[in-house]
C-alpha cells in the first residue's frame, strides 16, 4: 500500500473516531453516525489496499 493511502486511510478512520466521540459527548446521534460510517469507510479501504497487496506478492 502507498503511503499516502496508508496515511488517507488512516486519518479517515481516526476521523471517524473523534466524530463519533464529539457525537456522544453532545448527544448528536447524527454525528454519532457519521463518524461510524467514516470509520467503516477507512477500515474498508485499508482491508482493501492490504488485499491488493497480498495478490501483487
Amino acid at each position: 500500500m502507498s503511503a499516502k493511502k496508508k496515511i488517507k486511510h488512516t486519518t479517515d478512520t481516526a476521523t471517524g473516531k473523534a466524530k463519533e466521540a464529539a457525537g456522544k459527548a453532545v448527544g448528536n446521534e447524527s454525528l454519532v453516525a457519521k463518524g461510524k460510517a467514516q470509520q467503516v469507510k477507512g477500515d474498508l479501504a485499508q482491508a482493501g489496499q492490504k488485499a491488493k497487496d497480498a495478490l501483487k506478492h
